[in-house]
């Protein structure tokens, strides 16, 4: 007697190596959400720290891309970037298609690659960083500067749309602690944003900018973190 084992074997094989894959994918990506902001802040506070001059109540972290050891700020934009966009694409596929999916993973993604334009394009120094710098704004801005200012611009409005963007998601799926959390994060971020486009150097301007940014990745962390456990748990199948 013959025992037809194949293709049953090769059933239990293809569902070990297949179970959910989509799901696994989905969480995988939303983990970037907490790392990304755990990396930037940690790094900035580190090099912060660490760098002769530097003000956490008078200069903005993009500042700490000049100097001698600005590639290390340059590369945590970049992988921070990143990061993000990866968390973007696991929200989109957490959302699954319903209302918001879209914007919300796209906008996500904008500011992502916003991060990594802000990386590449380096802020010009000014306020007296690097050391030797005079105070004040820079004299005569370069290409580069400008693009700097457009990205962060860019990539706080898409931040800002996010959150507007997912809090009525939140609202529609009744989850109202999310959607007024999101509202407030994009209030946060805008009017931490406004203080320095407005061109002021003051603390309290820069302080409130510190506020946005912390603010607005706590939030992406959140979220993440949210979609995360709303996102079933593959169970592997047993042999």
């Amino acid at each position: 007697m013959t025992v037809e084992a194949g293709p049953v074997a090769g059933t239990r094989t293809l569902e070990a190596e297949c179970w959910d894959r989509p799901a696994v994918i989905t969480r995988s990506l939303l983990g970037y959400g907490p790392l990304a902001g755990a990396v930037y802040l940690l790094a900035g506070a580190v090099q912060g720290h660490a760098r002769d001059g530097f003000g956490f109540t008078r200069h903005s972290l993009s500042l700490l891309s000049n100097g001698p050891w600005g590639w290390i700020h340059v590369t945590t934009l970049v992988v921070t970037g990143l990061m993000t966009g990866a968390a973007a694409l696991g929200v989109h596929r957490a959302l699954r298609g319903g209302p918001g999916a879209t914007a919300a993973g796209a906008l996500l993604g904008g500011y992502g690659a916003a991060l990594v334009l802000s990386g590449i394009f380096v802020a010009d120094p000014m306020d007296g960083f690097p050391l030797g710098t005079p105070d004040g704004p820079p004299a005569e801005a370069t290409l580069g500067g400008i693009l700097h200012l457009v990205s962060g611009g860019v990539g706080f409005a898409c931040l800002i749309a996010a959150t507007v963007v997912l809090a009525r998601r939140f609202a529609a799926e009744s989850r109202h602690t999310w959607a007024g959390a999101s509202v407030l994060t994009g209030a946060v971020v805008l009017a931490g944003f406004a203080g320095v486009a407005s061109g002021s150097t003051s603390p309290v301007a820069v302080l409130g900018l510190w506020a946005g940014v912390v603010v607005g990745w706590a939030w992406l962390a959140a979220v993440s973190v949210h979609l995360y456990r709303r996102t079933p748990h593959p169970a592997r199948p047993r042999d």
